[in-house]
């Protein structure tokens, strides 16, 4: 259904042939696949934190959203050119991007050709770092097509310690997203400005008390997921200990999967999952 709802979209956007000469100001391929179809102009390409849906079965039933870095780019066949040029057919668009990616290590999740669509999985040394998928569309399903692209990546929460202290004042609790080594409760060094707000915010009043507690996804056991909530949390607090922050003015907490708050069939609940909450006491 909604392969049949883009296609549509696609029709009704299209009736009306587009002339192009130029890319879109700002416009230019994405690293990853310098090299597009031939007369096709690059007419949009949005970039910034997000999530998409990437289909992982034959029949397109059973899917993945991935989020980190996405850029979405849309290749317009050019009109402009002279009668007798002669577009590429939907599968040799796939093709082209099927081959491109297997030579940066790309597997293939997905490809039909009479769905006008592929998904691509991008490995580095045995790590998922990217994952693409073409789609095609328009009056002969070929008159553009758009290469969407999630470079993964934790979300990275830029917050203050003033931030920090509304949400307590106001719910008492507020969930911090701080990125540990998989597996493992050491922080990671993006994460370490939301450790020092939280230290800043301590520092700044000094009889507050609050507990700091963790989470994780469903994925593993709930005993060891508990053994690392409690761990991270922990180190969360070691943190703030050697900040000058007095020990009898914090406590942890590991929760592992207990208590989530997003969907953990899917990829971007699990990501919400894994969160340490502080608690105003």
């Amino acid at each position: 259904m909604k392969k049949q709802l883009f296609l549509l979209g696609a029709f009704l956007l299209l009736i009306t042939s587009i002339t192009f000469s130029q890319d879109a100001d700002g416009c230019k391929e994405h690293p990853m696949f310098p090299n597009r179809m031939p007369n096709y102009i690059l007419s949009a390409c949005p970039n910034n934190f997000d999530a998409a849906e990437f289909w992982i079965s034959a029949d397109a039933s059973k899917s993945v959203t991935k989020e980190g870095t996405k850029t979405a780019l849309r290749y317009d066949y050019d009109f402009s050119l002279e009668s007798g040029q002669q577009k590429p057919s939907v599968l040799q668009i796939l093709r082209n991007y099927e081959t491109a990616s297997k030579k940066i290590g790309g597997v293939t999740m997905y490809f039909n050709s009479a769905s006008s669509a592929a998904v691509f999985r991008i490995v580095k040394n045995g790590k998922d770092i990217a994952w693409v998928k073409v789609e095609s569309g328009g009056n002969d399903g070929n008159d553009f097509y758009e290469l969407t692209i999630i470079e993964l990546e934790a979300m990275k929460q830029e917050i203050t310690s003033n931030d920090i202290l509304t949400a307590l004042n106001a719910e008492g609790h507020i969930a911090l997203y701080i990125n540990f080594a998989t597996g493992k409760s050491e922080i990671q060094p993006e994460s370490q400005p939301v450790v020092d707000q939280i230290a800043q915010m301590l520092q700044t009043n000094p009889t507050l008390r609050v507990s700091i507690e963790g989470y994780t996804d469903n994925v593993g056991s709930p005993a060891s997921n508990k053994t690392l909530s409690e761990n991270r949390s922990n180190a969360v607090m070691n943190a703030c200990l050697v900040k000058g922050i007095d020990k009898s003015r914090l406590s942890a907490k590991g929760w592992g999967q207990d208590k989530p708050i997003g969907d953990n069939s899917s990829e971007n609940g699990r990501a919400r999952n894994r969160r340490v909450e502080i608690v105003k006491l």
